[in-house]
């Protein structure tokens, strides 16, 4: 919950300051967007009073044997409106009132499912702390933090069983999960190994939003949705916070932050939207199949202008004018070791036996190897060892005992290894709340 905490801070933050930095956009913006300078750096404009929800009081809907009442509905639509720092328009009003009568399905499930695990408690004290944290990242004491939301009609009971099952739901789903999360070594290396081969492509740092039509209603409600997120985010609503609350893509929890996206690797409407998005900016809502895209283009860079390689050899010496038969014998001597050979033992073979000769190459430039080698150079596992390749030297067996970019830093195994695991961990959680759903019994009633 700590990024989320953190947003949450810095979005209050802002308001309990009463701030108001620019953040505006040109008059006539481009076709892809550029609408507005960094969101996390323009706090918003200084709290307005609250706004008054025209609803009834009884009952919305019922979760299995749960009410949700009007009342509950305004409270958390009040929340929402406190955490993002969009304020409410007569346009945007009913995108708000839908997220947050969906939290509060995907609430109320949530609490259903924690009472059936007796040892999962969430203390008062785990929520006094939590609620602490997130007022002194907004620079405040937990005091006045829960002030402040009470002055724009908000009860701290509404935050406090907020927070309560979240604490609840993130340790359900880490207890329940955690095995089947983890990442075997064979996917890092492939993780590592497809970073190191995509750092020759052009590279976006991008904050995204997504907005699921299922979910709120149909394609053309998800998009007059992103229509009005964007504008509240040019009034200046951090995209972080907006991400968090209103956002259906997997990096929501981090205030969609979807990290580097490597060129051709994204839908082609979205790749023609990065393309044409300056450093800073924020696109116009990216219609896809099923939703709408929002992004935020937070860098760029192009891709890396070397692939350095780790090379270790064992070969066999051949004129360039050797005969077929000596080539041959020489190709099936090599052949019979190759299934043999790591690149922690070829050295060591190579000394072992009469005729063959070893050799560490270190880390080189692909562009700068013989021509025969550079096609293992690029293409072959790290850790395998190639077929024999005859260059005018004689017949070798390379090893490839490491891939990376020159020019940028190599991936870290261990927090590609935690990536990795946050992500399976949340599409395991997703997949958990979409069951719930699935068996729930869920009834609206008349008029919502």
């Amino acid at each position: 919950m700590r990024f989320q905490r953190y947003m949450t801070g810095a979005a209050l933050a802002a308001l309990l300051a009463g701030s108001a930095m620019a953040q505006t956009a040109p008059q006539q913006p481009a076709a892809a967007g550029t609408l507005n300078p960094a969101a996390e750096q323009a706090p918003a404009a200084a709290p307005q009073a609250a706004p008054q929800f025209q609803m009834a009081d009884g009952v919305l809907a019922t979760v299995n044997d749960s009410v949700i009442t009007g009342y509950d509905l305004r409270q958390r639509m009040l929340l929402l409106i406190a955490m993002t720092q969009v304020q409410p328009t007569q346009e945007n009003l009913p995108a708000i009132q839908q997220e947050a009568l969906n939290a509060l399905i995907d609430e109320r499930l949530q609490i259903q499912e924690l009472a059936n695990y007796e040892d999962l408690r969430v203390s008062d004290e785990e929520v006094n702390q939590e609620i602490s944290a997130m007022a002194q990242e907004a620079g405040t004491t937990a005091e006045a933090y829960l002030a402040f939301l009470q002055q724009g009609g908000i009860r701290p009971a509404t935050l406090r069983e907020q927070i309560r099952t979240q604490i609840g739901w993130q340790q359900l789903v880490g207890g329940r999960f955690q095995s089947r999360a983890r990442v075997s070594k064979g996917a890092v290396d492939a993780a590592m190994r497809q970073m190191s081969e995509a750092a020759s492509k052009k590279q976006y740092l991008i904050g995204e939003i997504y907005i699921d039509a299922n979910r709120v209603g149909g394609q053309q409600a998800a998009m007059n949705g992103a229509n009005q997120l964007v504008q509240q985010m040019v009034q200046g609503a951090p995209f972080q916070a907006v991400a968090q609350q209103f956002s259906s893509a997997p990096s929501a929890p981090r205030g969609g932050d979807a990290g580097w996206v490597v060129e051709g690797t994204v839908h082609p409407t979205l790749q023609a939207a990065m393309d044409q998005l300056g450093v800073g900016q924020l696109s116009r809502p990216i219609p896809v199949e099923g939703g709408v895209y929002i992004v935020y283009m937070r860098d760029k860079r192009e891709g890396a202008a070397t692939s350095l390689v780790s090379l270790k050899q064992i070969m066999v010496e051949l004129p360039e004018g050797a005969t077929e038969a000596q080539v041959q014998a020489a190709s099936q001597r090599l052949e019979s070791i190759q299934p043999q050979l790591t690149c922690d033992n070829i050295l060591t073979r190579a000394t072992s036996e009469q005729g063959l000769l070893g050799a560490d190459l270190g880390e080189s430039d692909v562009q700068n190897l013989a021509p025969q080698f550079q096609q293992v150079a690029r293409s072959a596992e790290i850790g395998t060892v190639s077929s024999p390749v005859r260059t005018p030297l004689g017949l070798h067996l390379l090893a490839v005992c490491g891939r990376r970019a020159g020019g940028i830093q190599a991936p870290d195994a261990r927090a590609v290894e935690n990536n990795l695991f946050r992500q399976n961990l949340a599409t395991l959680g997703r997949r958990y709340m979409r069951d719930l759903r699935d068996d729930a019994l869920i009834e609206y009633k008349a008029g919502q």
